[in-house]
């Protein structure tokens, strides 16, 4: 008998390390969370509005009568909270961490929910992040969670990495803006989708056009979208624009977005939680 490569790819024998299976690094919720359905908001640059439209994507459904539920993972930069006008220090009992819940019954867990000051700054190291981001998988008590939204921080490093590994993610919607690098951004992001074997909803171009008030004429203040081209190569299915709209900005600072109505997202909504 030969001795052993370790490269599969040039030998057929039928031995156990060809056979077994790899052994899969998903955490198991809370034993008293119920979570059926987790969506990764992701992004490859940051401000972009990925927490925006994680934030929209998750009052959409909540509207739809499904329980909704909004992990931020984007811990050095947490910006949930704000939108929802959640202040309020997170809660726990013997059972695990309580989320927040927001004014329509979104349950939310940030890590500025956890500081004593939402000012504070997390000056903490990769590792730290990681962990932290999978205890609130954990260690947070998820009451009966239809639609969980993951919102990531941007790019593919420590944080994206152990969310996708750790956490039954089914489906991924990607954040850009009408940039001429979009291509490459989502190039990035589709990528490590199809590393992870998790597929792409959808991609959202953010800050699309300016629609004038009077006559509703549309300006693309950033450049000529070419977001259908990019959904085309890359085989996304669905795509939504938002433009820029100052009410939304106003709404989303003052912690009530919950109030706004707009369809922007109505179709990915549909294409994430059923019509």
């Amino acid at each position: 008998m030969s001795e052993c490569t370790h490269d599969c790819s040039t030998c057929s024998a039928n031995c156990a390390s060809r056979t077994q299976k790899p052994e899969s690094l998903i955490e198991k919720p809370n034993e008293n969370s119920i979570i059926r359905n987790v969506i990764a908001v992701v992004s490859g640059k940051g401000g972009v509005g990925k927490s925006l439209v994680t934030s929209l994507l998750a009052v959409n459904t909540q509207r739809r009568d499904y329980r909704t539920a909004i992990l931020d993972a984007d811990l050095t930069g947490p910006s949930i909270p704000k939108a929802f006008g959640l202040k309020e220090r997170l809660e726990g009992s013997e059972q695990g961490i309580l989320p927040a819940v927001t004014r329509t019954g979104i349950q939310v867990v940030s890590l500025n929910l956890l500081l004593e000051n939402e000012t504070d700054p997390v000056v903490w190291r990769g590792p730290v992040i990681a962990g932290t981001v999978k205890q609130f998988w954990t260690d947070v008590v998820w009451n009966d969670v239809d639609y969980m939204y993951v919102d990531m921080p941007p790019g593919t490093g420590d944080v994206p990495l152990t969310v996708f590994q750790s956490i039954p993610v089914k489906g991924i919607v990607i954040v850009t803006s009408p940039q001429e690098l979009v291509s490459m951004i989502v190039e990035k992001a589709v990528n490590m989708a199809k590393l992870m074997n998790i597929p792409v909803l959808g991609i959202v171009e953010n800050l699309s056009y300016y629609e004038c008030p009077d006559c509703h004429s549309r300006h693309f203040l950033f450049g000529e979208s070419r977001l259908e081209e990019v959904a085309a190569q890359y085989g996304i299915p669905v795509i939504a624009r938002i433009p820029i709209e100052p009410k939304l900005s106003a709404a989303t600072d003052k912690g009530a977005i919950e109030l706004f109505e707009g369809d922007w997202l109505d179709g990915l909504t549909d294409a994430i939680a059923g019509k």
